[in-house]
Parts: structure tokens; C-alpha cells; sequence
């Protein structure tokens, strides 16, 4: 390739219309001269226009007449603008060499090239662009349905463990009515058994009271002992022992409270005291001492209601009773 068509490749384009161009500026230029020509004509129609000024004096005097001038001549007639010439020919596009013609198109083979380029960018940038929005709907599409599945196997898992919190409460709740109906009939056993053994025990207490009676024991009515005679005293024994002490008991001393002083006392048969000694102190040496005393003062003890006198006796003594 020669150093022209190097230039003319790498070269600017020339200009598709210079006729056009041409002839636009040479009328500018015609029109400029009109209007400086126009403009110098002016001036010379308007040098014989009057200047008029008014003068003021220091001290106000009274102005004299004005005088009369006479009419201004009339106004030059202007003189009409040139026609503008007439436009240039437009002459023809000069047919440019082969080299030029060769480089034109070489420049818009590289235009289309890369128009194509661009083109194929573009549909790759689309393409891509419509792939991740399917891959995109794709993932949603796939995290609806794992979530929806996740959602469903909770829901499944919340029924199970519900049904089997009901079930235990259920078997919790036959094992307590189990247990209630155990301890109540188990209640009921107990109950039916004392009944039955209290009837029992009465039935046995009237075959013994029947038997004793018909054996000559000596107890009241209201006794339900099984014995001949009662081996201990009477409810009524130990005032009948107190009112028959008490008597001998002197004792003036004033002291706090109600002490008790508790002696033991064996007896013999018929009542007569054998010995005496203090189990228990009340606290004062004096009340012990007067009821010692006392009880050898009494020397002798009544006979209970069955004739007979306890062989050892613990009786108590109070100085307020």
C-alpha cells in the first residue's frame, strides 16, 4: 500500500456537500456589504439635524421669544439595497480516486464490524440478562416449594407431638382415676372391714358379758369388761382417797401457782398404809412435807366400791383443789 493510501485511510472524510458550503458564505459576504453600505448612507442623511440647549443664569431673568425656525427640508429618498446576486452553480461532486474509494469503505466495513459487534454484545447482555431472570425464577420457585415443604413437615410435627401430649394426658389421666378408684375402693375395704371387725368384737364382748354374767361377775350394767371383777379402781376412787387425806393436811403457807406433788402409796388389803414415798416434787419442801404428813395422819384408806384396795396407788395433790 503506497504512503497516499495510508494517508487517505487514516484521513478525515471530505466533505459530502463544499458546492453548498460555498455558496451560503458568499452570500453572507453580499449581505454584509449591503448592510455597511446602507449604514454609511445614513449618516449622510441625518448631519442637518438641529441641536437645540437651554442655558440657565445665576440670577432667574425672564427668557426672550423664540424664534421661529423655518421648515426642515424632506428626508432624502434612501436608495433601494442591491439585489443579492444570483447563487453560485453547484458544481459536481468530484469523483474521488480508488485509493480514497478503497479507504471509505474499508472505514465503513469497520463501522458495520463493529455495529455487528455491538449487536452480538448486545444479544449476549440480553441473553445473560433473560437466563439469570429464569434462574432467578427458578430459585423462587424452588424456595416456595422448600419452604411450602419445610412449613408442611412443622405442621406435621406439631400434630404428632399434639396428639401424643394428648394421649399421655389421656393414659395420665386413666392411671389417676385408676389410682382413684383404687384408694377408694381400697377406703371402702377398710371401712367394711372395721365395721366388720366391730361387729365382730361386739358380738364377742356379748357372748363374754353373757357368759361372765351367767358366772357371777361382779360388775355394773354399763361395765364391758370380760373379767369376774375389774382389776383396777373405780372412776370414783381417787376423790373418795383425796376427801379422806385432805382433812388431815395442814398447810397455811401462800404460795404461786397450783403445784403437784405426786406420792406413791402401797396398801394392804384392807386399806391399811404399808409405806409412802414422794415421786415428784412440786417444787415447795412445805407441801410436800404437809402431805406426807397428812397421808400418815390418815393411817388407813377407804375400800373401793368392789370392797378391795389397790396394792400400790400413785396419788397427786394439789394445794388449790
Amino acid at each position: 500500500m503506497t504512503a497516499l493510501a495510508q494517508h487517505l485511510e487514516f484521513a478525515p472524510p471530505s466533505p459530502a456537500d463544499g458546492a453548498r458550503s460555498f455558496g451560503l458564505a458568499l452570500l453572507v459576504h453580499v449581505l454584509l456589504v449591503a448592510a455597511l453600505t446602507w449604514g454609511i448612507h445614513w449618516n449622510d442623511s441625518d448631519q442637518s439635524m438641529a441641536v437645540e440647549a437651554e442655558l440657565w443664569s445665576a440670577i432667574p431673568t425672564p427668557a426672550a421669544p423664540r424664534a421661529v425656525e423655518p421648515e426642515p427640508p424632506p428626508p432624502t429618498p434612501k436608495a433601494e439595497p442591491e439585489p443579492p446576486p444570483p447563487p453560485p452553480k453547484v458544481m459536481p461532486k468530484p469523483t474521488p480516486p480508488a485509493a480514497q474509494r478503497e479507504a471509505q469503505l474499508a472505514i465503513e466495513r469497520e463501522k458495520q464490524k463493529k455495529l455487528e459487534q455491538d449487536k452480538k454484545l448486545e444479544e449476549e447482555r440480553q441473553k445473560r440478562k433473560e437466563k439469570e431472570l429464569k434462574e432467578k425464577k427458578e430459585k423462587d420457585k424452588l424456595d416456595k416449594e422448600k419452604q411450602a415443604k419445610l412449613d408442611k413437615e412443622k405442621l406435621e410435627r406439631e400434630k404428632l407431638e399434639k396428639e401424643k401430649l394428648e394421649k399421655e394426658k389421656l393414659e395420665k389421666d386413666k392411671l389417676e382415676k385408676d389410682k382413684k378408684e383404687k384408694a377408694k375402693q381400697k377406703a371402702e375395704q377398710e371401712v367394711k372391714e372395721r365395721a366388720e371387725a366391730k361387729r365382730l368384737e361386739a358380738d364377742r364382748q356379748a357372748n363374754l358379758k353373757r357368759i361372765t354374767g351367767m358366772a357371777g361377775a361382779t360388775g355394773g350394767p354399763t361395765d364391758t369388761g370380760s373379767a369376774l371383777k375389774a382389776s383396777g379402781p373405780s372412776a370414783s376412787y381417787a376423790g373418795r382417797i383425796r376427801g379422806k387425806v385432805k382433812p388431815n393436811i395442814v398447810f397455811g403457807d401462800d404460795i404461786p401457782g397450783n403445784p403437784m406433788a405426786e406420792v406413791e402409796v402401797k396398801c394392804a388389803p384392807d386399806g391399811s398404809i404399808l409405806s409412802k414415798r414422794l415421786l415428784q416434787s412440786s417444787g415447795h419442801k412445805s407441801w410436800d412435807d404437809a402431805v406426807i404428813k397428812a397421808l400418815e395422819k390418815t393411817e388407813r384408806l377407804p375400800l373401793d366400791v368392789d370392797g378391795r384396795v389397790p396394792s400400790v396407788m400413785v396419788i397427786s395433790f394439789r394445794p388449790k383443789d
